[in-house]
C-alpha cells in the first residue's frame, strides 16, 4: 500500500457513517429513522430542529388541542423545544367542576386529572409537528410509573414539565412531572399514539404500540 492509499484509508476510518433519514408525511419534516423499538430520541432530537418557543397563550393552545372546558387542563405554555420538551402551567381554582364531588369538604384535584394534564402538555408538544392535526387525535395507549407525592388543592399552580423519551412517526413515550411550589406533586410516564379522528374506539386500542 502506497502513502496515498494509506492516507485515504485513515481518512475513511475517521468518517462518521451516514444515518438513515426518511421523510415523515405526518410530521412534514425530516426525522431520524428509528429501527430499534426501545431506542430513545435523544440522539435524534439532537439532530432534529430544536428551536425553543417563548410559549403559547390560551388562543394558541385552542388551535392545537381539541380539548375544551371543562376538560382542557392547560392554561399556558411557557417553554417549548420542538420534539424534545415542554413546560406548561395549569392554574387550579375552586371553580373547577371536579371539586364539587372530590371532595365537598376537602377539595383535592384527582390524581388521574394531573396525569391527564401531563398528557395534554405532551400532546401540545407532539401535535405542534402535525400539519393535518385537525384530522387527527392523540390518544393514550399506556400509563406507567404514576406516583402522587402531594395533594393539589384550589389556589395551587401546576408547573408541568414533559420530556420526550421516544418518538416514532405516529407514537411517542413521554416522561412528565407536575410541580407545585417547586415540589413534585405527580410524575408519570405516558405513551400515546396518533390516530385519525374517525377511528373507532376498538381500532384505537389495537393501535397501541410499545416504545
Amino acid at each position: 500500500m502506497n502513502e496515498g492509499e494509506l492516507l485515504e484509508e485513515f481518512r475513511s476510518a475517521e468518517r462518521v457513517p451516514r444515518r438513515d433519514v426518511r421523510y415523515s408525511i405526518i410530521f412534514g419534516l425530516n426525522e431520524i429513522a428509528m429501527t430499534d423499538t426501545n431506542q430513545t430520541t435523544e440522539a435524534a432530537a439532537t439532530e432534529a430542529p430544536a428551536a425553543a418557543s417563548t410559549g403559547m397563550e390560551i388562543g394558541d393552545i385552542f388551535k392545537i388541542l381539541p380539548h375544551r372546558y371543562p376538560f382542557l387542563l392547560i392554561d399556558r405554555v411557557i417553554e417549548l423545544v420542538r420534539m424534545k420538551s415542554i413546560v406548561a402551567l395549569k392554574n387550579v381554582t375552586i371553580t373547577e367542576p371536579f371539586f364539587q364531588g372530590h371532595f365537598p369538604d376537602k377539595p383535592i384535584m384527582p390524581g388521574v386529572l394531573i396525569v391527564e394534564a401531563i398528557a395534554q402538555a405532551g400532546g401540545l408538544l407532539l401535535l405542534t409537528e402535525v400539519p393535518n392535526r385537525d384530522e387527527m387525535l392523540m390518544v393514550f395507549t399506556g400509563i406507567e410509573k404514576a406516583r402522587f407525592r402531594r395533594p393539589v388543592v384550589p389556589g395551587d399552580q401546576l408547573r408541568i414539565e414533559v420530556a420526550v423519551k421516544a418518538w416514532r412517526i405516529t407514537a411517542a413515550r413521554l416522561e412528565g412531572k407536575a410541580y407545585v411550589d417547586g415540589k413534585v406533586a405527580c410524575e408519570a410516564t405516558v405513551t400515546c399514539r396518533l390516530v385519525p379522528r374517525n377511528v373507532s374506539a376498538g381500532s384505537a386500542e389495537e393501535a397501541g404500540e410499545n416504545l
